[in-house]
């Protein structure tokens, strides 16, 4: 077992007994709470980052998993607090259906699990870390719950939040086969543009264009070039 796998199990359950507590109610709230949240957070938080990281390659590349969390942080708090107010008292339920709090419990802890996964992409740490790797399935080597939310929130921007102008949430599109643009399709990026970013960084080489780092950590010389975020948000 990997750090990175025991480190989200307890977040799993840390999160599953929380929200269960809150009775079926209250645990169908928190679930939908932080589903949108999310949902908003990864389609604000690159432009966001892109305003506040321009200053230099360190810190822009701090800034995107502060705006990723700290976006979703407080949609999650907005949320909670405008559903606390709507339905200020809990609803009486008995037998089975009060059981539910459990079901909505777990899956408020999964979806935490693939955003905070999803968060660590953006972090300012090395291309891998903790058993923590871009291409492996990174809950037992069975489950991908970061893929999982990339999909989700690709397929939420694509068929139900598509912009007028057509933007999906990582999903540059291009030809399958270059010539023929009946085979164009939507291609995704978000880990392997993250990873590429993250091994920059380990190696003290910028993006081009940008400051290199004050600090080089040593590896192998001529890593890919190259740099910066997804695609557009979606809307």
């Amino acid at each position: 077992m990997n750090l990175i796998d025991l480190i989200l199990i307890l977040i799993f359950a840390g999160v599953t007994w929380a929200v269960a507590g809150e009775g079926p109610w209250g645990s169908a709230l928190a679930l939908l709470s932080v589903v949108f949240a999310g949902l908003l957070a990864m389609n604000l938080f690159e432009p966001l980052a892109d305003k506040l990281g321009a200053s230099s390659f360190e810190w822009g590349m701090r800034v995107d998993i502060i705006a990723l969390l700290g976006i979703f942080s407080l949609l999650v708090w907005g949320f909670r607090e405008a559903t606390d107010r709507i339905m200020p008292t809990t609803l009486e339920v008995a037998g089975l259906v009060y059981e539910t709090r459990w079901l909505f419990g777990a899956a408020t802890g999964y979806a935490m699990v693939a955003i905070i996964l999803t968060a660590l992409h953006t972090a300012p740490l090395s291309r891998e870390f903790l058993g923590f790797r871009p291409e492996r399935a990174n809950l037992f080597d069975a489950l991908a719950p970061d893929r999982q939310w990339l999909g989700f929130t690709q397929y939420v921007s694509e068929k139900v939040w598509q912009s007028s102008e057509g933007r999906v949430f990582d999903g540059d599109r291009f030809n399958r086969i270059p010539e023929d643009e009946s085979t164009k399709q939507t291609w995704s990026s978000f880990p392997i543009r993250y990873a590429q970013r993250r091994e920059l960084f380990f190696l003290g080489q910028p993006p081009q264009g940008m400051a290199p780092a004050p600090v080089v950590v040593p590896g192998p010389a001529g890593g890919p070039g190259g740099g910066g975020r997804p695609s557009q948000p979606a809307f």
